[in-house]
């Protein structure tokens, strides 16, 4: 049972990475402000997801919770890709958290480092939604004075 444990494992890594290639290329393509808004919503839908009996199956329908994992992250996965800005953003969000509650706590060395690299695009993430939050606007700072 543990060698078809880690060829499951195996086989989810390599879909999760190929995935997150695509997930971190659009990311990086964003505009600043939409990479702030993809930050919130983001944190939102990851505590959606903590608030769910199964974080990691969040996004996936009733009756596909046996499966070896959700549905979440293809649901996410093509809505990432869509041609319109804010499916695509929300798509995004949805793929980034429910592939951190699948890898978060994973004993699979490789879902391990896939957590991490997806922990160090959130942290991307985060950055952008606080600097946005800090800036002012040029409108704003006339009116203060």
């Amino acid at each position: 049972m543990r060698i078809v444990s880690q060829i499951i494992a195996m086989s989810r890594t390599r879909q999760l990475a190929r995935q997150f290639r695509e997930i971190e290329r659009i990311v990086q393509s964003l505009p600043r402000r939409s990479r702030s808004q993809l930050g919130m919503l983001t944190l939102r839908e990851i505590g959606q997801a903590s608030r769910s009996e199964f974080p990691h199956l969040y996004g996936t329908s009733p009756d596909q919770r046996y499966l070896p994992w959700g549905e979440g992250t293809e649901v996410g996965y093509a809505r990432a890709r869509s041609d319109n800005a804010e499916v695509a953003i929300r798509g995004i969000a949805l793929w980034l958290a429910v592939a951190y509650h699948e890898t978060k706590d994973s004993p699979h060395l490789k879902l391990q480092l896939q957590h991490r690299h997806l922990l160090k695009v959130l942290h991307g993430l985060k950055e952008a939604h606080r600097s946005a939050a800090e800036a002012p606007t040029s409108g704003n700072s006339l009116a203060a004075a």
